[in-house]
C-alpha cells in the first residue's frame, strides 16, 4: 500500500503547505500559586484586582483568547519543574437566531416548559425504614428514610383542580397518613 499520494501543486502552493503558527502562551506558576503569563513573550498584565493564580487560570485563558475566538498554544510551567502542554481552540461561533415577523403560536408544551411548579410538601411518620411509600392521587412514589419517616414534594400543577389531600400509603407496614395539602 502506497501510503505517500501524488502531490499536486498549485499557484498558492506554499501557502498551503506553510506551518499554522498560533500564538504561544507561557504561563508560570510561582511557589505561592500566582501566574505569570506572557503571550509570544510579551508579559500578559494582571487584573486590577491583583495578580492571576490559579483560581483564576479560566478567566486568564478567557482574556488572552479573546473569549476562545483565537486558537492558542499553552504552556504550564510548575514551580516543581513539571510542565503541561495543551492547544485551546476556539468555540464555534453561535449564530444569533433573529426574531420571526410570524410569532409562532404558544402551544401546551410550551406552557408547561416556561412554568415555574407550584410545590408542597406532605410528611408523615411510622413507615418502616426504607419502605416504598405510595402518594397518592398516585402521582409519584418515595422512600422513608432511616428513622421511619417519609418526605414527598408534589407539584400542585399536576394535580386535578379541587384536589385537596394527599394520601401517604406504606406498601410494607400498611401504615396510611391522610395529609391537607396547604
Amino acid at each position: 500500500m502506497n501510503l505517500i499520494g501524488t502531490r499536486r501543486s498549485g499557484p498558492n502552493d506554499d501557502d498551503a503547505t506553510a506551518p499554522v503558527e498560533l500564538p504561544h502562551v507561557l504561563v508560570t506558576v510561582a511557589e505561592d500559586g500566582t501566574l505569570a503569563a506572557t503571550v509570544d513573550g510579551t508579559p500578559f498584565p494582571p487584573p486590577d484586582a491583583g495578580a492571576w493564580t490559579r483560581a483564576t487560570f479560566g478567566p486568564l485563558m478567557d482574556a488572552i483568547t479573546k473569549d476562545r475566538t483565537i486558537a492558542v498554544r499553552v504552556e504550564v510551567r510548575e514551580s516543581d519543574g513539571s510542565v503541561f502542554t495543551d492547544i485551546l481552540r476556539t468555540r464555534k461561533p453561535r449564530r444569533a437566531v433573529a426574531p420571526s415577523e410570524n410569532p409562532v403560536p404558544e402551544t401546551r408544551r410550551s406552557r408547561h416548559a416556561r412554568r415555574v411548579p407550584r410545590l408542597a410538601e406532605v410528611t408523615a411518620d411510622g413507615f418502616v425504614p426504607g419502605e416504598d411509600v405510595a402518594v397518592a392521587t398516585i402521582v409519584s412514589h418515595t422512600d422513608a428514610t432511616g428513622t421511619g419517616e417519609a418526605r414527598a414534594l408534589i407539584d400542585l400543577d399536576d394535580l386535578p383542580d379541587g384536589t385537596h389531600e394527599v394520601i401517604l400509603f406504606g406498601r410494607i407496614s400498611g401504615t396510611l397518613a391522610v395529609r391537607r395539602l396547604t
